[in-house]
């Protein structure tokens, strides 16, 4: 008898147990679902590069001045004049950045002719979403970079808030220069 009712025990703890965990995987589904639906609602739909009018390389190409003009990163090309530039993706699409609460990061780094790096950089950058409607650019104020790969150059830190087609402008005493990217997944 004692063995029937251990048996009826566990038979009404498994089946406690069996329904707990179908009601809590249909209701973290619902939950995810409505998660998902409430970030889709407040996010602009994403645009893709045949949308987004992509910065192409110069013609002629931009060759900054020496000691640069032997520098550059793979996969990139040199974009502005000497008085300001900055490396531009070839296929003009920064993917797969790194995701924070504030949206995808990526660093910039800018240049200019006699730029040096222990100075204070006076570069004020910012940015729009060209496709649709966003929240702004969040950027990071501009600090200086050193390295012997990149020589002497100024660093602003990213967010973009969303994905999308993004217009950045950098601007430093009377040099402006903008380029046009598309952040993807």
């Amino acid at each position: 008898m004692q063995r029937r009712y251990s048996f009826l025990a566990i038979f009404i703890l498994a089946s406690l147990l069996a329904g707990w965990a179908a009601s809590a995987n249909a209701q973290s589904k619902e939950i995810k679902a409505a998660d998902s639906r409430a970030a889709s609602a407040n996010l602009p739909e994403q645009s893709n590069s045949a949308e987004c009018p992509l910065t192409v390389p110069q013609e002629p190409l931009f060759t900054p001045p020496s000691p640069y003009s032997d520098l550059g990163f793979k996969g990139d090309f040199w974009y502005g004049s000497n008085s300001l530039w900055t490396a531009v993706p070839q296929s003009g699409v920064w993917a797969g950045l790194p995701h924070n609460p504030e949206g995808y990061t990526q660093k910039v780094f800018w240049w200019r002719d006699g730029y040096v790096w222990n100075e204070e950089p006076d570069l004020v950058v910012t940015g729009e979403r060209l496709d649709t409607p966003a929240p702004p650019l969040i950027v990071s104020e501009a600090t200086n970079a050193y390295a012997s790969d990149i020589g002497s150059a100024m660093l602003v830190g990213v967010d973009f808030p969303t994905l999308g087609c993004w217009k950045i402008t950098g601007k430093y005493a009377d040099a402006e220069l903008s380029f046009v990217i598309l952040v993807a997944p």
